[in-house]
């Protein structure tokens, strides 16, 4: 029995000697956790914006192709995901009612043009008779004025005819632009009318001409200059670095769930030999200047509270939270504008 008791008094003093060193340890490992420090010293940083934007054709690079003039369409020569080129024919309109319009005015014209033949001939006779003194000046004056009325009308028969040409080209239309058909919004066999605004026939997206449309915050909108490098990636293509150039800033707001943002416009410079599409989703990063020789600590250091911003630094063992005013930052550092000095160590947060 009492070798039991001496076991298992053992056994309780072996026990009480492992939880206390456990928790020895434990302790001693929380506090060197807790006092991970780091020295505010200077360094380089390379500060980039990271945003999400969208894919959209260029001013100009979509182009609706739709009908000037009224009539059924004859010819429809264009389906969704085809490629044309600038000059190609897309539809054709019935032409029969403009062609024949057109041969009335090439028959008036020609009337017109008799008319205006004779009225010179008179002309010179009348001259002549008025130079023998067989007629009188009123007579002369008359021929004249109707020569002069002849080229009027001639004249204006030869516009009626130009005008019916014109009309007569509407029935064949043509891409404006070469890309690809991105919708059709007629048939043949349909009869389109023509009123204030052209019909349109079908949309041409040239994907050659695409750019990238970033949602900046505003905390970061200003950074952003023009000629900065970008770069982007699509979901589609998640393994490819797309490069681009920033070219434009909205200076206009996009305010969406209470959240600022401004539209920022990247040129795509390397497409890759990739297809990229409008309306795709990027992830883009903008390229900011590198920043020389600044004060920088740990982002993670940095404490934020109401708006501002804090760190906690380390003085003959005592912690003294101090305010800061912050600059650039990059993935893992930011400068330090004010608040605390070179060579001084701060507490890194857990």
């Amino acid at each position: 029995m009492r070798k039991i008791y001496l076991f298992t008094g053992a056994l309780i003093i072996i026990a009480s000697a492992f939880f206390v060193w456990y928790y020895v340890y434990k302790s001693d490992s929380n506090e060197k956790k807790q006092i991970q420090t780091a020295e505010v010293i200077r360094r380089d940083i390379g500060s980039n914006v990271l945003a999400t934007g969208i894919i959209k054709p260029k001013v100009g690079a979509e182009v609706k192709v739709g009908s000037r003039v009224s009539g059924i369409v004859k010819k429809l020569r264009a389906n969704i995901g085809d490629y044309v080129k600038a000059g190609q024919i897309i539809a054709e309109l019935d032409d029969a009612k403009l062609r024949a319009k057109l041969n009335l005015s090439l028959a008036a014209m020609n009337k017109a043009q008799a008319d205006y033949d004779y009225a010179g001939l008179n002309l010179e006779r009348q001259k002549s008779l008025l130079g023998q003194n067989y007629i009188s000046q009123q007579q002369y004056d008359l021929s004249e004025n109707a020569y002069k009325i002849a080229d009027a009308q001639l004249k204006q028969a030869e516009a009626n005819v130009e005008v019916a040409k014109v009309q007569l080209s509407y029935t064949t239309l043509y891409a404006l632009t070469s890309g690809i058909i991105s919708s059709v919004s007629t048939q043949e066999g349909e009869t389109v009318s023509a009123g204030l605004s052209a019909p349109t026939f079908v949309n041409i997206i040239d994907l050659g001409r695409l750019e990238v449309q970033v949602y900046v915050d505003e905390t970061d909108i200003g950074k952003i200059q023009d000629g900065q490098e970008a770069t982007f990636t699509v979901d589609t293509y998640s393994g490819t670095d797309f490069k681009g150039a920033v070219t434009a800033i909205y200076p206009k707001a996009v305010i969406q769930d209470n959240v600022v943002n401004y539209i920022v416009v990247v040129e795509i410079k390397d497409f890759q030999n990739k297809i990229l599409r409008p309306e795709m989703t990027t992830t883009v990063t903008i390229h900011l200047e590198t920043r020389k020789n600044v004060l920088a600590i740990p982002s993670k250091a940095i404490q934020r509270e109401k708006g501002e911003r804090f760190v906690t630094v380390l003085k003959d063992n005592t912690h003294i939270r101090k305010k800061i005013k912050t600059g650039w930052y990059d993935a893992s550092y930011t400068e330090i504008v004010d608040g605390i000095k070179e060579g001084e160590f701060i507490l890194l947060s857990e």
